[in-house]
This record gives structure tokens, C-alpha cells and sequence, in this order.
């Protein structure tokens, strides 16, 4: 959708302000020992100490259950979409999880990811984390007003896969969003391979465009795995993954990162 009402920019930063915050509030929250049980009520009762709501509890598509839980919580081989109840394992020193946290706030949404390593991280997981900050950056350096969305992605995948020597997640991506939590233009993390694989690649980024953007990477994977109907979606090989996402608004003069609060978060927390 495109926003041009200041009083909806605003309220779209709020929101997005707010992910921020539960975002902030789990660095200092965030051990070894704990369930993704207890993480998912941490997240649902700081939302509500904020007057908002999860945007992902309860969210429906086609083939899946209700989405069960307050925010996605995907621990090292999870790509998205992890729920609370996929394991009763807690955490361990040196896992790493990737927490999307979603929100409703006076009618409108706020989306973003970020993922952190609980009290130690191996080499490549330290590697792999810092590749997809970095990734994130880039990319959104890449976007100006009346540019195609393929620069996005020229720039993630550029960085990612031939600097960095890792896996970008085929089929996932990024998407607008507003007063719903998904909506056109879906915005890939990797250019198209063949004519009409990324319909929209050649669609301008325009000014009070909102979207969502978030690459998905693993340590040596480009496909996923997924268990029936279920929500969580895994690294085909078992190996390693990370998720970065921002929220993002065009402006005329550029960009304006709402969630640009979560780049002084910590990579390993739990200290």
C-alpha cells in the first residue's frame, strides 16, 4: 500500500516502534534453560504492556492450521515460522534463534526479525549472523525511489552468496504490508533465474511504499523442509540459519528504516 498521510506514517512507526521495544526487552530476557514456551509469553505479555496485539497468533493461509503463537521463534536449523510448541527442549548455550515478532497497533502492523545467539557462538554461527545484518544493510542501501526491486536483491545476493560464500532461502521473501500484515509487492531476496520467476522484480520502489524486507540465510542450503501442514520451515541440510528484518518506508528522498532500533541490538545475548 502506499502511505502519504502523516498521521498514518506515524502510526505505522508506532507500530513499528513497538517491535522495537519487545525486541530490546528480550535481549535482557533471553538465556539458556528457557522454553520457547516461556520466550512466546515473554513476547505476548510485552505486547500487551505496550497496548498492542500479536499480529501472527491466530493467522491463517490456505493448507495450515491457526498460526499458534505470539511471535515466530526458529532456533538453528528453523528457518520461519517456528512455533512455541515445536519442541520442549529448552535452549542451549551456543543455539541461536531467530525471533519475528509481528504486532497490531491501532490498526495498523508492525513486522520485523532478528536473530541472536544464546550466551556463546561457534565461528560459523557468528559468521553466518554477522553476514545477515550485513545483508540487511546493503540491501537497504540499494533502494531508491523509482528503482526496480530486483536492486534489492541484487545487493542481498551479491553480498551473501559471492562475498559471504553462504545460502540465501529460494521461494521466501519479502512483501508490503500497512493494516494488513502481508500484501503486494512480494520482494525476493535473489534474482530471477528465468522469465516470470519474480513477477514483480521490475516494479519501481515509490515513494510511501511500506514493506517488509528479510533475508533468509543458511550456512550451505538453498532449499527447505517442511513437516505436513506444520508451520515451521527448516534448512534442507540441517544446517544453520538466520533471519534479518526491517521494516521500511520510501520516501522521496530515499528511505526511512522504522526498525532501525534493532541494529544496537547485541548478536549474543544471555550474558
Amino acid at each position: 500500500m502506499i502511505v502519504t498521510s502523516p498521521k498514518d506514517i506515524e502510526l505505522a512507526a508506532a507500530a513499528a516502534e513497538r517491535v522495537v521495544e519487545t525486541h530490546r526487552r528480550l535481549v535482557t530476557f533471553l538465556r539458556a534453560g528457557q522454553t520457547l514456551a516461556e520466550i512466546d509469553a515473554f513476547v505476548g505479555d510485552t505486547l500487551a504492556s505496550l497496548d498492542a496485539k500479536s499480529a501472527f497468533l491466530g493467522y491463517r493461509i490456505r493448507g495450515h492450521p491457526p498460526f499458534p503463537s505470539h511471535a515466530c521463534l526458529s532456533p538453528n536449523d528453523c528457518v520461519v515460522h517456528g512455533t512455541h510448541d515445536m519442541t520442549t527442549r529448552p535452549i542451549a548455550r551456543g543455539d541461536i534463534v531467530s525471533i519475528d515478532i509481528g504486532v497490531k497497533y491501532q490498526g495498523w502492523i508492525g513486522d520485523a526479525a532478528w536473530t541472536y545467539a544464546i550466551e556463546d557462538a561457534r565461528p560459523e554461527a557468528l559468521a553466518l549472523m554477522k553476514c545477515g545484518r550485513e545483508s540487511l544493510r546493503r540491501g537497504l542501501a540499494a533502494i531508491k525511489p523509482g528503482r526496480p526491486l530486483i536492486d534489492w536483491a541484487r545487493a542481498v545476493q551479491t553480498y551473501v552468496e559471492t562475498t559471504c560464500r553462504f545460502c540465501l532461502v529460494r521461494g521466501l521473501g519479502g512483501h508490503g504490508y500497512g493494516r494488513d500484515l502481508h500484501g503486494p509487492p512480494f520482494i525476493a531476496n535473489v534474482v530471477p533465474s528465468y522469465p516470470g520467476e519474480w513477477p514483480d522484480a521490475w516494479k519501481p520502489f515509490t515513494p510511501g511504499m511500506l514493506f517488509a524486507v528479510e533475508p533468509m540465510i543458511t550456512l550451505s542450503s538453498t532449499e527447505t523442509r517442511v513437516n505436513g501442514r506444520e508451520w515451521p520451515i527448516y534448512s534442507a541440510d540441517r544446517s544453520l540459519a538466520v533471519h534479518y528484518e526491517a521494516d521500511v518506508l520510501v520516501t522521496d528522498d530515499g528511505i526511512r528504516d522504522l526498525t532501525a532500533g534493532l541494529n544496537e541490538l547485541p548478536d549474543i545475548v544471555g550474558l
